[in-house]
């Protein structure tokens, strides 16, 4: 029997791009599939966009938050969770296009090889897309381990929310924290990874988002306070995880440090001094920089326009 595969995805607003996502879900290669469609209290015509759809393709599901998830993205995926009858999880977005072998290729890989998840490669657009596909199934792959966790958290190994597929069992002890509105999904897979769990990344591009202002990555970028307030509390959150497990590595203490100290949020410094408890040495080190953070900023900015200067020349 084929495992089942289910998505996920939260909706909002969005009746503008939703059917063009749906219509390239319908155009997967593999077909034992779900797609919970989990609206987050919208006002627009999500719902009657989609109903032709719901009607002809009953793999579609559209359902509607309960109360008792928090409002936002992890309140959705949350109950989406809950409801899911799949072997496999995968979490769509509402606005992007999806590589029509994106199930067929990542399922193959987590029934081929001994992995909880396949990771794969994401691009953004703008405007229209070209549905021009590379669909060769040749592709370099890579295994990843708990030890890359800190390539994770550093984004020297990004891992998007909608360019993994996890195995349900994932998700038995972790899940979204849903007071978070911003790099919700960097503290749970984060998480995810320190627990133990292993997988697999292929070394092609499966997804593919659409870039615009009003998504919660151009609201962070744009200073909106949600968002940054939201990062923040996820940098408290991966650094409690981290020290309790023994995995906050002075490597990743002082990158999650740098990150905090570019808040400009001095009670954010002390709370992780005071979750982590480092000696007095750094204590001083990490407070003082905070203080001299505007002027190293400048600095290295200067340092950084003088070697391109250079190297222009």
């Amino acid at each position: 029997m084929e495992e089942k595969v289910s998505i996920i995805m939260a909706t909002y607003n969005r009746a503008h791009f939703i059917v063009e996502t749906l219509q390239s879900i319908q155009a997967q290669t593999y077909t034992h599939w779900e797609c919970l469609i989990i609206d987050d209290g919208g006002s627009d015509n999500t719902e009657a966009v989609i109903t032709p759809i719901l009607k002809q393709d009953t793999r579609f599901k559209f359902f509607k938050r309960p109360h008792t998830y928090l409002k936002g993205l992890p309140g959705c995926r949350n109950y989406g969770l809950d409801i899911a009858t799949g072997d496999y999880i995968i979490f769509f977005d509402d606005d992007d296009i999806v590589h029509p072998q994106n199930l067929e290729l990542c399922v193959l890989e987590l029934l081929q090889n001994n992995v909880f998840f396949c990771r794969y490669k994401r691009s953004v657009f703008s405007g229209d897309f070209n549905y021009d596909f590379d669909l060769s199934k040749e592709y370099e792959t890579f295994y990843i381990k708990k030890s890359d966790v800190s390539k994770l958290i550093t984004n020297e190994l990004p891992f998007n929310s909608c360019a993994v597929m996890w195995k349900k069992a994932c998700f038995n002890n972790c899940r979204f924290n849903e007071r978070l509105m911003y790099a919700e999904e960097w503290e749970l897979y984060s998480k995810i990874l320190s627990e133990g769990f292993e997988g697999v990344s292929i070394e092609k591009e499966l997804f593919y988002g659409r870039k615009h202002q009003s998504s919660n990555t151009g609201e962070f970028y744009q200073g909106n306070s949600v968002r940054v307030n939201s990062k923040k509390e996820a940098i408290k959150l991966v650094i409690s995880n981290l020290y309790n497990k023994g995995l906050l590595t002075p490597y990743l203490f002082k990158y999650l440090m740098n990150l905090a100290i570019s808040f400009r949020d001095f009670k954010l410094i002390k709370t992780i001094i005071k979750e982590t408890n480092p000696n007095i040495k750094f204590r001083v080190f990490y407070q003082l920089k905070y203080v001299l953070y505007p002027i190293w900023k400048k600095i290295f900015r200067f340092k950084k326009q003088l070697l391109n200067s250079k190297k222009q020349n």
